[in-house]
């Protein structure tokens, strides 16, 4: 075995200072290492690292407040503001202590938060608007937010919104008697009280009550998020569109958030002084909805429904009219000029951000917009919602297929007896309005006099002899090319795609859903499904989009975006074809003796089964000029008899003032008769 030692003493001594010095600067090494990982590591928290988490310390320490923003006006073709906010004076809080029941610190706080109720309420009740309902102390408690259900202690609470001057003039000179109170510039929005297209336009409410909407989602998410941008944060308390163009362009009337940037303590409440990013203005929404028209055509509708209800159509009257529907749309542009949904209400009812359940109980039916959805858009006597069936205003593009499957031609004529049968055994039938039997016809004469024997025997079972049970879904291309059971691909939200009965009637055999598809009673189509219909049917096979915002601007009238007409989809038929369509939409309109313009129009009446018998509904469908046509319109009087004296009449006041404001002919006649120092500028009305 090895020795390590020696038996010497001195050598002993000497081999263990070398052992000891060997030790020793073999610590002092270790000592350097780690000395010098701890100043790199310190180097890299202060030059790499520090940033980073100063910003973090920063955010503990700091909170951003979103301030929103004043929301951008909604303006008609006129200028007339439709919808617009004005600023108000808000008061709000921002809580210096805690005053919550849960904690014994907020227990012994609470006397002093009760006081400061007792005071508000004091002044309001003296200095508030004495035309507007007094807050309650619950009401101001509530607004308090004592104990954070709604956000925490650094967020400013609003106690009350529309301060009147008495109001702001006290707490202005008195801030040092209200810790943490403040007074906040907001804005209110106000709709036209004239109710212009008010389901058109839509209306807001808070978006902490949107949460069973899903147009919101993303916007929920981006606000969980943890780099969330505070311009874009939205609050539970600020108003977002809920239908119609508030909603589909919020967006854009939104604006930007500005926020205040509140210090906090460690306890998650305010100390120090706040800094204040102001908001950003939302943009402006130019619409193309004149003012003048869509008026005219809300009362058209209203004062029609009266006319059937006191006149007898078809040999009694039709009290069970109580809803109706226009859309006028300009051929070559798309834009939506008129679009009225019958009756409508007063917006501002919304202006709090609630609504009364009396108030709710007026309007649960007909809040929304029955041109584009059946839901909630008015019921007729016998519960008909605003997507009707086309009835006879389906046989333009019925004669349309047949021509282009071959058929039948141009010049085919047809012996119509007045009664057309179908089905195994001819067990079926289906006969002309009123019996009529109109002998030798050709498509021209067939779509003049609404033969449905010709429909159903030249159109409807050729076309199932043809494909068979494929027909339905021949049938249904050619319905979805002119905008039939699609979008129509408007600017508004919760549009109605149709109810497409020859697609779901499994009951029935494909001829018999042919058949009655044929002329109209098969399935049921927004008025604005129709009035894009029409238009194509103008345009010769071009399908538009519809829009009813022409522009956006910025709040120093800069232009954001501007929208150019666009085609959807082009349906390629010969020419003769569409002559030969075109030339028999003549039908026998009265009310429009005495038009100006020679114009292509169909008239229709479909039938729907309520309480035991079939009642009539009123369609019609018109564009003007025949030639170069310029504006086409779409009515619908659900249970309002025939449609050539039920909706016909609605259609001819939309097509006067649309002429009086820009011309059927490109010339206003509005301009026309200021220039020539004519006063009468009335409408015709013969036949009503």
């Amino acid at each position: 075995m090895k020795r390590v030692y020696s038996d010497d003493p001195h050598e002993q001594e000497a081999e263990m200072q070398r052992h000891f010095n060997i030790r020793l600067n073999m610590f002092f090494f270790s000592a350097f290492a780690i000395f010098t990982v701890i100043i790199v590591r310190l180097a890299i928290l202060q030059f790499v690292e520090g940033p980073s988490l100063s910003q973090q310390e920063n955010s503990l320490r700091v909170k951003d407040v979103p301030l929103p923003p004043t929301r951008g006006s909604i303006i008609a073709a006129g200028g007339e503001k439709l919808a617009y906010s004005t600023p108000v004076q808000s008061l709000y809080i921002t809580l210096q202590k805690d005053y919550s029941k849960s904690t014994d610190r907020g227990k012994s706080n609470r006397p002093e938060a009760m006081a400061l109720v007792d005071k508000l309420k004091e002044v309001f009740d003296k200095y508030g608007n004495p035309n507007v309902d007094k807050m309650t102390k619950e009401d101001i408690i509530k607004a308090m937010d004592l104990e954070y259900k709604q956000s925490g202690g650094f967020s400013p609470r609003r106690i009350k919104m529309d301060l009147s001057k008495g109001e702001v003039a006290y707490f202005l000179e008195r801030k040092d008697q209200f810790p943490g109170i403040e007074i906040v510039e907001e804005s209110i929005r106000h709709y036209d009280k004239g109710t212009v297209a008010v389901q058109t336009i839509g209306y807001l409410k808070k978006f902490k009550s949107t949460t069973d909407l899903k147009w919101y989602d993303s916007i929920r998410e981006a606000n969980k998020a943890e780099n969330a941008d505070p311009a874009l944060t939205y609050t539970d308390e600020e108003f977002v569109g809920i239908d119609g163009l508030e909603m589909q362009y919020q967006n854009e009337l939104r604006g930007k958030n500005g926020f205040k940037s509140v210090p906090i303590d460690p306890r998650n409440m305010a100390t120090g002084i706040p800094e204040v990013t102001p908001p950003e203005k939302g943009n402006d929404l130019h619409i193309t909805i004149n003012k003048n028209v869509q008026m005219i055509a809300e009362q058209a509708i209203l004062d029609q429904i009266d006319w059937v209800h006191k006149n007898r159509v078809s040999g009694e009257t039709h009290p069970n009219a109580k809803t109706g529907y226009a859309v006028a749309m300009e051929v070559d542009t798309g834009n939506i000029v008129a679009m009225a949904s019958m009756p409508d209400y007063d917006t501002n009812v919304w202006q709090s951000g609630g609504i009364s359940s009396e108030d709710w109980n007026k309007i649960i039916t007909n809040y929304q917009n029955g041109t584009i959805t059946p839901i909630s858009s008015g019921r007729s006597g016998h519960n008909f919602d605003s997507a009707v069936l086309l009835g006879s205003t389906i046989k333009p593009l019925s004669v349309l297929i047949g021509l282009n499957e071959g058929l039948f031609t141009t010049s085919t004529y047809y012996p119509d007896t007045g009664i057309a049968y179908f089905g195994k055994n001819d067990s079926s039938s289906v006969r002309n309005s009123g019996r009529h039997a109109y002998g030798s016809i050709n498509p021209t004469q067939a779509i003049l006099h609404s033969s449905n024997t010709f429909m159903v025997d030249m159109v409807g079972e050729k076309l199932w002899k043809k494909y068979g049970s494929e027909g339905i879904d021949v049938w249904d291309k050619y319905m979805k090319e002119f905008g039939l059971g699609v979008s129509t691909g408007v600017d508004l939200p919760k549009e109605y795609l149709g109810n497409l009965n020859y697609l779901k009637a499994e009951s029935e055999t494909s001829l018999s859903r042919l058949a009655y598809a044929s002329f109209g009673q098969q399935a049921g189509y927004t008025t604005l499904q129709l009035a894009q219909y029409t238009v194509a049917l103008a345009n010769r096979g071009e399908r538009m989009e519809p829009h009813v915002v022409s522009k956006i601007t910025d709040e120093n009238g800069n232009v954001i975006k501007e929208f150019t007409p666009k085609v959807l989809n082009k349906i390629e038929f010969k020419d003769s074809y569409w002559d030969a369509v075109i030339d028999g939409m003549r039908t026998n309109v009265p009310v429009f003796a005495g038009f100006p313009y020679d114009f292509a129009r169909k008239t229709g009446t479909s039938q729907q089964w309520g309480d035991g018998a079939n009642r009539d509904n009123g369609v019609f469908i018109a564009f003007a000029p025949r030639e170069n046509p310029k504006l086409a319109v779409a009515v619908v009087i659900p249970e309002g008899g025939f449609g050539a004296h039920s909706a016909a009449p609605v259609a001819r006041k939309i097509f006067d003032a649309y002429d009086q404001e820009y011309g059927l002919d490109g010339v206003p006649k509005k301009t026309k008769q200021q220039n020539t120092g004519s006063g009468d500028t009335s409408t015709v009305n013969n036949g009503q």
